[in-house]
């Protein structure tokens, strides 16, 4: 009973730091994500706000920077719900230039300076934005793309500009870091439009969500009261800043309190430890494939030689989870559930391992969130003789939705650009007449303590002999295997066989054999779970956020005529043999059977 006190407690006083954090936030209110940034700069003035590749910002220079921005975009002519694109990898003004920006509300559409090609074009086109910054290392992409676009945009760099883009930097240095004129900023509230980030795009063409300024409030103050960051922090942050996990929920923790960001320009577990203590780095934000990389490299002299008290994101699996504790001796990790355009976030603040967020029976009736009954054939929420969908069972795998209330900031859906995407996101009539709720996409499951599990993403279980496997869960086994570093599950087709045959992509290391993992699977997995395929490779093929892409591997299966690297099919005597063309047309034919 104490033990069940002690953690109701912790979870409580967590979240009520949170709540309170973020109290008072409404879409109608003339207050937006630059006015808290403004406020934190003038109470912190002097304090170091950014630090980056040796460069250092003040919260004042900070300031001071967003204010050029702003100036700049007025001066350009650009108006309120303008468009600017920021194709640029992490660097020192990247911040400042989306706030400066929001300051005179022009919308900040941050693109994943990792693409190429049709993807780059597709999500600059959505954009719709006339004007493109860049810099060194993204121009190049973005020159062999301008003749794919509808319009062509004027592009400005922050480094030596080439032939046909606009010198930023001369520009900014020209405009004066005094404030914008306060009539730029009349009639605008916080439920204007402050960014366009996009999804990761791991089954296709990314979208755009629409992220308000309420939106960008409720990351950004929500992690400055969850994370119980101090103004003597010291965050590192080595996501991607056109994501929301390190560019609001990183930033926001730490710019909210005072604190500094300790910025890199993109993440190294090699160097990540040695930036740890030379930086003095008291807080990290994860992604949970951040820190698979970590526990699979060798021991560091520095991975106990640090001053973490805390690691804060989401995605962390339970092995991983006892290494960042164990091994790395972090005293404490918040876990967290949540998307970029969703309505249903859940927090871990009690540390339970494997968790990403808990919600006690007590405070049930706060929050919108519910996991209800799936029906895997139809890939939809399952709906009972009345027509209405049932709440899933403790410890049953359930889709989760958001009740939508657009009254309540933490329960709207703001959507994306494309409506008709929105749209299919929005359940309807889901417990009563004419409700509406947002599908998140995942599986989760809740026991009996409240505490809740990621299970996986619909259209990632698939059926395979009449039951459900979870590649997630398939996943977490495989990499348990000695000599396995990373696992990608996913269902591939068969001729003539019911159901999606499991196919897993590894990327192994020294210790690995085929003989131990085929072992290691029969004893752990039951018998519909087992890998019926394998292809080994060096590297994952991952978004810019670390998540696995499955759709190319999906549409190569196991065809050796598509798929270059070594592959295998798991034999009757349940050993795993190599799958060469001769053996695949057999499969196809129905000759061996799977």
């Amino acid at each position: 009973m104490f033990a069940s006190l002690a953690r109701d407690l912790r979870f409580a006083s967590g979240l009520f730091r949170t709540l309170g954090r973020v109290r008072g936030i409404h879409p109608a209110s003339p207050r937006r994500i630059c006015d808290d940034l403004e406020a934190a700069a003038a109470r912190w003035n002097d304090r170091e706000a950014l630090r980056f590749e040796g460069r250092s910002l003040t919260y004042a220079g900070m300031e001071a920077l967003a204010n050029r921005f702003a100036r700049w975009a007025l001066e350009i002519g650009l108006r309120p719900g303008d468009r600017v694109a920021l194709f640029l990898p992490n660097r020192i003004e990247y911040l400042p230039a989306w706030y400066g920006l929001s300051k005179v509300g022009v919308v900040s559409a941050l693109i994943n300076n990792q693409l190429t090609g049709q993807a780059l074009a597709h999500c600059l086109s959505l954009s719709g934005a006339h004007e493109v910054i860049v810099d060194a290392e993204t121009s190049p992409a973005l020159q062999d793309i301008l003749g794919d676009l509808d319009q062509t945009p004027r592009l400005w760099s922050l480094d030596a500009p080439l032939p046909g883009e606009g010198d930023l930097a001369a520009a900014l240095a020209e405009r004066s870091p005094g404030a914008p004129p306060a009539s730029a900023r009349e009639g605008l509230t916080a439920g204007d439009t402050a960014l366009l980030i996009y999804t990761s795009g791991t089954t296709g063409l990314p979208k755009a969500a629409r992220v308000t300024h309420v939106r960008v409030q409720l990351y950004m103050r929500g992690f400055a009261g969850s994370t119980g960051a101090r103004s003597d922090d010291r965050i590192y942050v080595a996501l991607p800043l056109y994501h929301a996990t390190g560019g609001l929920c990183g930033m926001g923790a730490a710019l909210l309190n005072g604190a500094c960001v300790v910025l890199k320009r993109r993440f190294s577990a090699t160097q990540f430890w040695e930036d740890i203590r030379r930086e003095g780095c008291t807080q990290f934000v994860y992604i949970g494939e951040l820190c698979r990389y970590l526990a699979n490299q060798p021991t560091h002299p520095d991975e106990r030689a640090h001053k973490l008290r805390l690691a804060f994101g989401n995605g962390l699996r339970p092995d991983v989870w006892d290494t960042i504790i164990g091994r790395f001796a972090v005293p404490r990790v918040l876990e967290f559930y949540g998307s970029t355009e969703g309505n249903v976030s859940f927090f871990n603040f009690d540390g339970r391992p494997g968790a990403i967020g808990r919600l006690p029976g007590f405070l049930r009736r706060r929050f919108n969130g519910r996991i209800v009954r799936f029906d895997y054939e139809a890939e939809a929420p399952l709906r009972g003789p009345d027509g209405y969908c049932e709440e899933a069972a403790p410890g049953e795998a359930g889709e989760c939705l958001g009740r939508i209330d657009s009254s309540d900031p933490r329960a709207d859906f703001t959507g994306y650009l494309d409506k008709a995407a929105s749209e299919k996101k929005v359940l309807r009539d889901v417990f009563t007449p004419g409700d509406a709720w947002f599908r998140t996409g995942d599986l989760l499951r809740q026991d009996e303590d409240g505490y809740i599990f990621f299970v996986d993403r619909v259209g990632d279980t698939f059926r395979w002999k009449g039951e459900n496997v979870s590649t997630a869960e398939v996943a977490l086994r495989l990499q348990a295997v000695p000599g396995v570093i990373e696992a990608n599950v996913y269902g591939v087709e068969v001729p003539r066989a019911d159901g999606r045959a499991g196919m897993a992509a590894l990327v192994t290391g020294e210790g690995f054999d085929l003989g131990i993992l085929a072992s290691r699977i029969a004893a752990d997995l039951p018998e519909y779970a087992r890998p019926v395929f394998l292809r080994l490779q060096p590297e994952m093929a991952v978004t810019g956020t670390f998540k696995q892409r499955k759709v190319e591997l999906v549409a190569e299966g196991f065809d050796p005529a598509k798929v270059a690297a070594p592959l295998f099919h798991r034999a009757t005597d349940g050993g795993y043999r190599p799958l060469d063309t001769a053996v695949y047309g057999e499969i196809v034919n129905g000759r061996i059977r799977i």
